[in-house]
């Protein structure tokens, strides 16, 4: 059983995949080619915003906002230690510090409750993520943004296709970004990423920025780097976009089936808890359990694939190490410990979903 199929959907999108390639191959416009704007147009109209700017992935997609909105050297960024390492990685490479704030232990979004009081006459942006693919409560952090003149950047890497109240990620903020990472619930066949934002200038500049700072040929009034997408990955994303309705509803169909099936079993696992007024795309489906480390053993002893996202706190990576606090999260290290995610994708089959469903149940009751 794999982890993510990628190998399904290609054979489902198979011609439209072909086809979109064969085009490109054919005008031989690689870098910039007309895909790209019909990617963001389409991206633009199903997010439902005006600007759409593609990145070469979903991390170049975070530096491009951050360079956008001037955030720099010896300024801060209030964001969630329970995440990957790209959301405050960026925030470091564009020479300002990341300032983490614990988070909700039902949703594992950050606990707006806990952001004012880490502002401070530093901070340049709020940057919640939308984690496992939920949006967190943007709303909430909009009012404390809003209140303090500070932009919000939401790191819609897992999240691209979910709703929150009705309006979809990456849509919610000043800028949502989003990643097209392979395994992502939206997937191209290489890096991708985007930026979104209903900002005309922000938005011309982040097109700046992508393609080394310049405004025209050889004319370059600011610092940017080499953040284009490919076309050949618009391409793909732009026969594969034409199905993703159909994902996302899989993805929900399935991720309900699981957590109605655990928690019937009365099995002792902890299942994702989503908001009502949210919809998830599931980029992950994860669980907390004690003994993980023995239950995800005996789970990969007859097949089943599992991840961890993520076994280590960012406030406790050795990189910043003495650049941030090192304590004050406890929510973030108690789910460090006990999370572990499932094989989840929208072609699971009614029959795989029973053998993890019953596997996970099983090594449940074997390691209490």
């Amino acid at each position: 059983m794999d982890f993510i199929d990628l190998k399904t959907p290609y054979k489902q999108h198979k011609q439209e995949i072909d086809d979109r390639i064969q085009r490109v191959l054919d005008h031989g416009r690689y870098i910039m080619g007309p895909e790209i704007a019909e990617l963001e147009e389409r991206l633009a109209d199903y997010v439902g915003v005006e600007h759409c700017i593609s990145a070469g992935s979903g991390t170049d997609a975070l530096l491009m906002a951050m360079m956008s909105l001037g955030i720099g050297m010896n300024d801060e960024v209030i964001t969630t230690p329970f995440t990957f390492i790209a959301t405050a990685e960026t925030i470091a490479l564009v020479g300002a510090k990341p300032v983490f704030v614990d988070i909700d232990p039902a949703t594992y979004n950050i606990d707006p409750s806990l952001i004012e009081q880490a502002i401070t006459k530093k901070t340049k942006a709020i940057m919640p993520v939308s984690l496992y693919g939920q949006c967190a409560d943007i709303d909430k952090i909009n009012v404390i943004a809003e209140a303090h003149n500070i932009p919000v950047i939401e790191d819609g890497a897992q999240s691209f296709g979910a709703t929150y109240k009705g309006r979809r990620s990456c849509g919610l903020t000043t800028i949502g970004c989003a990643s097209f990472f392979p395994s992502k619930p939206l997937g191209c066949y290489g890096d991708g990423g985007a930026c979104f934002t209903v900002d005309g200038d922000l938005a011309t500049r982040m097109r700046q920025i992508r393609v080394h700072g310049q405004d025209r040929r050889y004319h370059h009034p600011i610092l940017g780097f080499n953040g284009r997408m490919d076309t050949l990955q618009a391409a793909i994303l732009l026969a594969k976009l034409e199905r993703y309705d159909a994902d996302v509803a899989g993805r929900a169909r399935i991720g309900k089936r699981f957590t109605d099936k655990f928690t019937s079993s009365s099995a002792a696992i902890t299942v994702p808890f989503i908001e009502t007024h949210n919809t998830s795309v599931y980029a992950q489906y994860t669980v907390q359990v004690e003994n993980r480390e023995m239950v995800t053993k005996e789970l990969a002893s007859i097949g089943i694939p599992t991840a961890v996202h993520y076994p280590v706190p960012l406030h406790r990576q050795p990189v910043f190490e003495g650049v941030v606090e090192q304590s004050g999260f406890p929510v973030s290290e108690n789910v460090a410990e006990r999370v572990f995610s499932l094989p989840m994708h929208p072609h699971l089959s009614t029959d795989q979903q029973d053998n993890i469903i019953d596997a996970v149940v099983l090594a449940l009751a074997s390691t209490c």
